[in-house]
């Protein structure tokens, strides 16, 4: 199940089964069940205080990811700063959404194991994440 939480930001028109049925092939893909994962919009303000709270960080970032996996279930939640998106989505010269999707599936490879922290390790994320996005159909309007 995905859940959708707005805290400190304006809240967006998102379509839970959207991220359910992308999300869930993104997990079989890798042999893994989606779980219970919460997606938590919020300001840069919102995570600031949250990255340095619970990691001892003090900078701004674009998501924190707080892994509830179990050998049954990816399960996690996903604090996403909707005003890092913005500025990234700017920055790199993609729509919103795109980068929003991007972000999105960034924490759930992490809630499948994947890091990103080394070089190696971060031009494999991108790499996932490109397949993933790959994987979202158009709707027919």
């Amino acid at each position: 199940m995905i859940l959708i939480n707005f805290e400190d930001t304006k809240i967006l028109d998102l379509d839970p089964e959207f991220f359910v049925s992308w999300l869930d092939v993104v997990c079989r893909r890798h042999d893994n069940v989606l779980g219970d994962v919460s997606l938590i919009f919020c300001s840069d303000k919102y995570l600031l205080d949250m990255n340095r709270k619970h990691l001892n960080h003090d900078y701004y970032t674009d998501i924190i990811t707080f892994d509830y996996t179990t050998e049954e279930a990816v399960s996690g939640d996903l604090f996403i700063s909707i005003d890092r998106v913005l500025e990234n989505a700017s920055d790199l010269s993609v729509d919103f959404r795109t980068e929003l999707n991007r972000v999105v599936v960034h924490g759930v490879l992490h809630l499948l194991g994947f890091g990103d922290k080394y070089p190696e390790e971060a031009k494999r994320m991108r790499k996932l994440e490109d397949q993933a996005l790959l994987l979202i159909v158009p709707r027919e309007t």
